[in-house]
């Protein structure tokens, strides 16, 4: 019995070790999920998660009753969106317009780059919404792609929220208007 104890100890004792020496490491990304822009995939396999519930701008654009939900700041929304896309926040995710909706509906969640839609698709998750999925490289994979964004008005945009001037570095100026404040 002691001998088990001991055993399940240092295999805890490993897998923390483990855990460690991964943090911070990149993943093996799926070239359907890279961008094409180098220093964006890097930091992105980096912090975002590449697995089965993320999409690329294209699959989600070829999704069929799609409702694309964006997780960042009202100011953010306002300067550029996907077409049609209802702001949920992020720092108070607003779940209320979302509440009629056919919890199996597809729904891509989308951000800046992926890393607050990622937390924001496991909250709808949670609550019962069974089709969710997280944009990955969110807004700039999307722009990246060629496809269009819209403003507060709805008319079509160049100009793109980069969170801030040093998310806005991890994309080429020829992507459009980087706007931070």
């Amino acid at each position: 019995m002691r001998l088990l104890i001991i055993m399940k100890r240092a295999l805890a004792s490993l897998l923390f070790v483990l855990s460690l020496a991964t943090c911070g490491r990149a993943q093996n990304v799926p070239a359907r999920l890279q961008t094409g822009y180098d220093q964006l995939d890097q930091k992105l396999e980096k912090l975002i998660s590449a697995d089965e519930l993320a999409v690329s701008a294209k699959e989600a654009a070829s999704l069929d009753n799609v409702l694309f939900l964006d997780a960042r700041e009202s100011f953010e929304y306002d300067v550029s969106h996907l077409p049609g896309a209802i702001n949920i926040g992020y720092d108070n995710l607003n779940l209320k317009t979302v509440k009629d909706v056919d919890k199996s509906r597809p729904v891509v969640v989308y951000c800046t780059v992926g890393y607050r839609s990622e937390r924001a698709a496991k909250k709808l998750r949670k609550r019962g919404f069974t089709n969710v999925y997280n944009l990955y490289g969110s807004l700039y994979a999307w722009k990246l792609a060629g496809l269009p964004l819209e403003d507060a008005n709805g008319k079509p945009t160049e100009r793109l929220h980069t969170y801030n001037e040093k998310w806005g570095s991890f994309v080429p100026d020829s992507i459009g208007e980087k706007v931070w404040e």
